[in-house]
C-alpha cells in the first residue's frame, strides 16, 4: 500500500468509527458517578483513601504513559486506562483532604464546569460565547458592586499569580502609559511594596514585567502575619532615596499561611499620601465579601484600586476561577491591554461589541471559567455561600479551642486567628518537655514532626493536612489546616483529625 493510500485508510477509518468513538463519555460519565471518584459521602470518608500514594518510578509502572505514533485500543481499554489515572489521583473532594487552600467541589459548580468543556468556547467575544460573555458581564458587575466599585470593571484570569499581575500592569500604564509602546528604557526604576508574607506571585511578577525582582520590596509583618504600616512608610521613602520611583502597593487579604489580612483602609491612607496604586490580594479571602458575620475584614476594599479573587480557594468553585476587579474607569483596563487585533475584534459586527470582552485580556483564547461560578449562585444566591464561609471561620476558631484542650500534645502558633487558617505544631511524646528545656536543637527537631506525619498521612490515605515554615518569622514546620465551604463540618470531626493526627505522630523517630 502507497503512502497515500494508508493515509486515506486511516482517515477514512476514523471518519467511519468517529460516531462509536463518541461512546467514550458514557463510560466516562459512568466512572465519575462511582461513590469513591469524590467520595463526598461522611459516612464512608473512613473507607476510601485520599490516594493510594505510589512513588514516581512505581507510578509508571501502573500506568503506560508510554505516547506511540500508532496507538489501536478498544474503548474498553481507554476506560480502564481513565479508571487507573482516577485511582491513583487524589481525590481533592474527599472530606479529609485539607492539604490546600481548595478542597472539596461544590456539586453545582462541577455541573458548570462540565458544562463549559462540553461547549468548548472561548471567553473572547460574544460571537462564539453569547451567553457565556453576558453571564461574565453580570458577574464582574455584581461582585464590583459587592465591593464597592461603583462603576467597576473586571475579567476573569488564569489564576491568582495572572490577577496579581494584571494588578501591576493596570498600575504600571496609568503612572506611564507610553510604557505600553516605548518600554522602561530612561525611567526610574519603578519600585512595587508588599509585605514579607504576601504571595511570591509578586516576586515573579516584577520579573516577567521588566521591573527586576530587586525591585519588589518586602515589607516586614508583626507577630500576627500583617503588614506593618510604618515600615512600608519607611520601604517608600527609602526607595524614593536610592533613585527608586515607588507606584505600587498591595495588600494581602488572607495570607497563605497564616490566613492574615492586612489593614487595607491604613494602607490606603500610605498610598494615597505617596500617590501609589493600591491592590488587594484577597485570592485566598476573597470569600469574605459574600460574608455575614466576618466583612469587616476587608474594611477599605473599596479604597483599593483594584481587587484578587480566586472563587476556586474557598467556595468550592471547581479550579480554576479566578477574577480581576478595577475601580477605574474610563476602559481603563481595555486601553491597557488592548492591541486591537482586527480580524477577530472588528467593530462593524452587526451585535453591540461592548460584550467583546477579550479587549481588556492579556490572553487570547480564554477559558470559560464565570459559567461555574454563575451557576453555583443561581443554586444558592451569594447568600447561602457567606453562611457557609461563616461557618468555615467558626470551624476554625472551634479547631483552635481544641488545640488549646490539648495543650499538651498541640501547641497553635496563633492564639487566634483571622480566617480560615489554623497553624498548629504537633509535639509527640518523646519530646514533651519543660518550656525551658526548649532549646533552639528541640525546636530543630520539632521541625522535622510535621514532615514525618505527613509523610504517614499519605501512605495511610486517611488525612491530608498541609505543613509549612514561615522564614519571616524564624518559624520552623507546623500543621496548617485551612478549612472551606465544603464539606460543611460537625465538630466531631475536628475531633477526628487532631487525633489521627496524634496516632500518626507516635508511630515516627525524632
Amino acid at each position: 500500500m502507497s503512502a497515500s493510500q494508508d493515509h486515506s485508510t486511516t482517515i477514512n477509518q476514523i471518519r467511519d468509527g468517529l460516531m462509536d468513538d463518541w461512546n467514550v463519555l458514557e463510560n466516562v460519565f459512568r466512572l465519575l458517578q462511582r461513590e469513591d471518584t469524590f467520595c463526598v459521602d461522611p459516612e464512608k470518608w473512613g473507607q476510601h483513601t485520599i490516594v493510594p500514594f505510589l512513588q514516581p518510578d512505581q507510578l509508571k509502572e501502573r500506568i503506560n504513559l508510554k505516547v506511540r505514533e500508532t496507538e489501536n485500543p478498544s474503548l474498553a481499554e481507554i476506560e480502564k486506562l481513565c479508571q487507573e489515572v482516577i485511582h491513583y489521583s487524589v481525590k481533592t473532594s474527599h472530606g479529609r483532604f485539607h492539604n490546600q487552600l481548595f478542597g472539596q467541589l461544590d456539586p453545582f459548580g462541577l455541573a458548570g464546569s462540565l458544562i463549559t468543556e462540553a461547549m468548548n468556547g472561548s471567553s473572547y467575544t460574544y460571537e462564539i460565547a453569547p451567553v457565556f460573555s453576558l453571564i461574565e458581564t453580570e458577574l464582574i458587575s455584581t461582585m464590583c458592586r459587592l465591593a464597592g466599585y461603583k462603576n467597576g470593571d473586571g475579567i476573569f484570569s488564569p489564576g491568582g499569580s495572572t490577577s496579581n499581575m494584571y494588578g501591576l500592569v493596570l498600575a504600571r500604564y496609568k503612572f506611564a502609559p507610553s510604557v505600553k509602546t516605548a518600554g522602561m528604557f530612561g525611567m526610574k526604576p519603578l519600585v512595587l511594596f508588599t509585605s514579607d508574607q504576601s504571595h511570591y506571585s509578586f516576586v515573579k511578577a516584577a520579573n516577567w514585567l521588566g521591573l527586576g525582582s530587586d525591585n519588589c520590596v518586602s515589607v516586614k509583618t508583626n507577630e500576627r502575619g500583617q503588614m506593618r504600616l510604618d515600615d512600608l512608610e519607611a520601604k517608600i521613602v527609602e526607595a524614593k532615596a536610592r533613585g527608586g520611583q515607588p507606584f505600587f502597593v498591595n495588600c494581602t487579604a488572607g495570607t497563605t499561611v497564616l490566613g492574615a489580612f492586612d489593614d487595607i483602609n491604613g494602607a490606603a491612607d500610605v498610598a494615597e499620601r505617596h500617590g501609589l496604586w493600591l491592590h488587594v490580594d484577597a485570592c485566598l479571602g476573597g470569600a469574605i465579601l459574600l460574608s455575614h458575620k466576618n466583612r469587616s475584614l476587608l474594611a477599605g476594599l473599596e479604597r483599593a484600586n483594584s481587587f484578587a479573587w480566586n472563587p476556586h480557594k474557598s467556595l468550592g468553585v471547581p479550579m480554576q476561577c479566578s477574577l480581576f476587579l478595577t475601580r477605574e474607569q474610563d476602559r481603563l483596563l481595555e486601553r491597557c491591554n488592548s492591541t486591537e487585533a482586527h480580524y477577530l475584534f472588528q467593530q462593524d459586527k452587526f451585535y453591540d461589541v461592548s460584550y467583546d470582552t477579550g479587549n481588556k485580556s492579556v490572553q487570547c483564547g480564554r477559558k470559560i471559567d464565570a459559567f461555574k461560578f454563575w451557576l453555583m449562585l443561581k443554586a444558592r444566591g451569594y447568600g447561602k455561600y457567606g453562611h457557609l464561609i461563616d461557618h468555615a471561620i467558626d470551624m476554625s476558631r472551634l479547631l483552635e479551642d481544641k488545640v488549646r484542650q490539648r495543650s499538651d500534645r498541640f501547641r497553635l502558633v496563633l492564639q487566634r486567628h483571622e480566617y480560615s487558617n489554623v497553624s498548629f505544631w504537633y509535639i509527640p511524646k518523646a519530646m514533651r518537655v519543660t518550656q525551658k528545656e526548649e532549646t533552639p536543637e528541640w525546636w530543630e527537631r520539632l521541625s522535622t514532626v510535621a514532615p514525618k506525619i505527613k509523610e504517614q498521612m499519605i501512605y495511610s490515605g486517611s488525612l491530608m493536612v498541609g505543613y509549612s515554615p514561615l522564614k519571616s518569622q524564624n518559624l520552623g514546620n507546623f500543621f496548617r489546616m485551612v478549612l472551606t465551604c465544603f464539606p460543611v463540618l460537625k465538630s466531631e470531626e475536628l475531633d477526628f483529625i487532631l487525633d489521627e493526627i496524634e496516632r500518626l505522630g507516635e508511630k515516627i523517630v525524632v
